[in-house]
This record gives structure tokens, sequence and C-alpha cells, in this order.
């Protein structure tokens, strides 16, 4: 996978840090946004596949209507990293919004 995680992949790693089904892995990531994300079935299963592809996630359970998936190591090492990265942009950009705003204080 690519070295940043997509919004949607992100998100999906998140909820699956408990194991969970397709259904509750969309409603986890719609609470998570509170309402503001929401991934459809096609989406989902697509990057579920890539994610088991790459040893992100695995399969923890299959019957025949369910399959449960939980993240992995690799996945969780994946996502801290992630995570930091999303940090930093998070912080570069309230430092910039901070600092225009000084200077318009200015002006």
């Amino acid at each position: 996978m690519e070295d940043s995680l997509t919004d949607s992949t992100y998100l999906i790693l998140l909820a699956l840090l408990k194991p969970q089904h397709g259904y509750a892995i969309m409603k986890e990531v719609n609470a998570l946004t509170k309402g503001q994300v929401n991934i459809g079935p096609a989406s989902m299963y697509t990057i579920l596949k890539k994610l088991q592809k790459n040893e992100f996630i695995t399969l923890k359970e299959s019957s025949e209507r369910k399959k449960t998936y939980l993240i992995t190591d690799k996945g969780l090492h994946i996502l801290k990293i992630d995570i930091e990265r999303r940090k930093l942009l998070y912080q570069a950009g309230n430092c910039l919004l901070a600092e225009k705003g000084e200077m318009n204080e200015h002006v």
C-alpha cells in the first residue's frame, strides 16, 4: 500500500481495533466521525480486501453470512505511523493558521 493511508482506510483500521463485521465497521466509522463520513459497502469491501492482502487485518472468524475482521500487529504499526503523520499535518496547519491570524491583526 502507499506510504500514507487514505481517510477511509485509516477509519476502517481504527474501527478494527476491536473485532467487527462489515456492517458494524460502517456504523463504527459513521459514529467515529459523528456522521461526517459514510463508507459504502463496495468501497469498504474493496479496502478490506487490500488490507487483508497487505496483512494489516485478518479474518478472525467467518460464518455463512458474516466475516469478522481484526487489525494485525502489522496493521497496528501502520496505523500508529499514520496517526503521527496526521498529528504533524494538524500541527503544521494549526501553526500556519495562527501565524496568519497574527498577521491579519497587524494589518
